[in-house]
């Protein structure tokens, strides 16, 4: 666990010395860390607007919706970042904004998931759609647990699928497959002798990162319960 939150400290500073340039030019044009955090909700529901038009206007096989969708989500997720960032070199910290960011985000992720699960189902993707929502419960847990544990005095932030993890995870494979159904085409499958469906196609590279997402949401929801109750142990028995 330890090793675990020390590199991904370190990539998160590696970060923030990338993008700490950007921070200053906007904390220059005055930006607070509460519009930049507005500014990253407003693009989350673009990305719904965008998977909602796919499903609208798009055909099964055309996957450039995702890629695009994908790419949004990554640039919104920047967002996430910088608006800490901002109130931190910007010494303009507060309460207010940490609880603002922090409902702002689960609305965001909200948003995000209502997009994708009516892309699914709008191309019957079903199954796809379920474990759209199943990532949908545990991303919510995963930040209950920790809010629900810290308001009883007990730190709880580990696991291997934190927000930031959720965002690259989705909207980087979110990506790959819009550019992968321009190379091998929307409508690619794999199919093995013997069995009468397609074990693989151009959308799995986008739906199998999702189910993933939906298990280990949902396992780290519980491993932050245990976590929590072997913290809470501890201090009754001390």
């Amino acid at each position: 666990m330890e090793q675990q939150t020390s590199v991904r400290t370190n990539l998160q500073l590696g970060i923030y010395k990338v993008i700490d340039p950007f921070v200053k030019v906007l904390i220059k044009l005055g930006l607070t860390p509460n519009a930049v955090t507005s500014i990253g909700f407003v693009l989350n529901v673009g990305v719904a607007v965008i998977f909602i038009i796919g499903a609208e206007e798009g055909n099964r096989g055309d996957l450039t919706y995702v890629g695009w969708a994908g790419g949004l989500i990554l640039f919104a997720g920047l967002f996430d970042m910088l608006d800490g960032q901002v109130a931190r070199l910007g010494n303009m910290k507060s309460t207010f904004g940490a609880l603002y960011d922090s409902v702002l985000d689960r609305y965001s992720e909200l948003i995000m998931f209502l997009g994708i699960c009516y892309y699914l189902v709008g191309h019957h993707y079903f199954l796809s759609s379920i474990f759209a929502f199943i990532a949908l419960i545990g991303s919510m847990m995963v930040s209950y647990v920790r809010a629900r544990a810290e308001g009883l005095g007990i730190e709880c932030k580990g696991g291997l699928m934190q927000r930031p993890e959720r965002v690259i995870t989705i909207g980087l494979c979110a990506v790959i497959c819009g550019l992968s159904s321009l190379v091998i085409g929307g409508d690619y499958k794999v199919y093995v002798p013997g069995i009468r469906f397609h074990i693989f196609e151009t959308m799995s590279i986008f739906t199998i990162p999702i189910a993933i997402v939906a298990i280990l949401t949902n396992i780290t929801a519980f491993k932050r319960l245990m976590d929590a109750k072997k913290s809470l142990l501890e201090e009754q028995n001390n």
